[in-house]
């Protein structure tokens, strides 16, 4: 993973959150304020956007960059929590401009457990971590074969957002009516799986 790679696995990811930004909202409008996929799409293509002209290589100052114009361009609890995962990515690429596959899957480990940290969340919770941390768990496992990693990370996260479905909300505005959050599908862990969706879908272009 280099600068070209990021800015490809970017566009990627900002890519599907373009395409399911109606659906975001949708799912957002059940429990939240409605805002998920503008956000979500918002931050994203911001993102893309910066990294056409970015000249930094320096993954670590890279990423924060990233974090900081995602924070900028999604005013939204997950647009926050999103750019704890950028400066988790940062912290543990600081310094390198080129890093191997198994370096790339353990740096996103770091950005999702920076996230658990910041936001004081864990797995189980109906949030976003309950598709991102299997996905991340799944692509360090089989970063052997990059192949592998990126399929597995994808169906990871797939059924850990279905598995939301089945949980009480802690957090949000969702927290508020708890029990009622049983039984739907929580928004913020649709965008994990887009997350991993884009990701694999770039290494299938390759």
């Amino acid at each position: 993973m280099n600068r070209e790679s990021v800015k490809k696995i970017m566009e990627a990811i900002s890519k599907e959150m373009s395409a399911n930004r109606g659906y975001l909202v949708e799912l957002d409008q059940v429990n939240g304020d409605g805002d998920l996929g503008i956000s979500m799409d918002d931050g994203y293509r911001a993102v893309v956007e910066f990294l056409k002209t970015a000249k930094e290589k320096d993954l670590g100052k890279l990423f924060k960059a990233c974090g900081k114009v995602f924070n900028a361009s999604a005013p939204s609890s997950l647009g926050t929590i999103t750019s704890f995962g950028f400066m988790g990515m940062a912290k543990a690429l600081k310094g390198k401009e080129e890093v191997g596959f198994d370096e790339a899957a353990g740096a996103m480990l770091a950005a999702v457990e920076n996230i658990m940290e910041k936001a004081e969340s864990k797995v189980g919770e109906k949030t976003i971590l309950d598709s991102l941390y299997p996905g991340a768990e799944a692509l360090l496992k089989h970063a052997s074969d990059p192949e592998t990693a990126v399929m597995e990370a994808e169906k990871a996260a797939g059924q850990g957002s279905e598995a939301t479905r089945q949980m009480r909300a802690v957090h949000g505005r969702a927290a508020y009516s708890a029990d009622r959050s049983i039984g739907i599908l929580d928004g913020g862990s649709v965008v994990g799986k887009l997350i991993f969706k884009g990701i694999a879908g770039y290494y299938r272009a390759k």
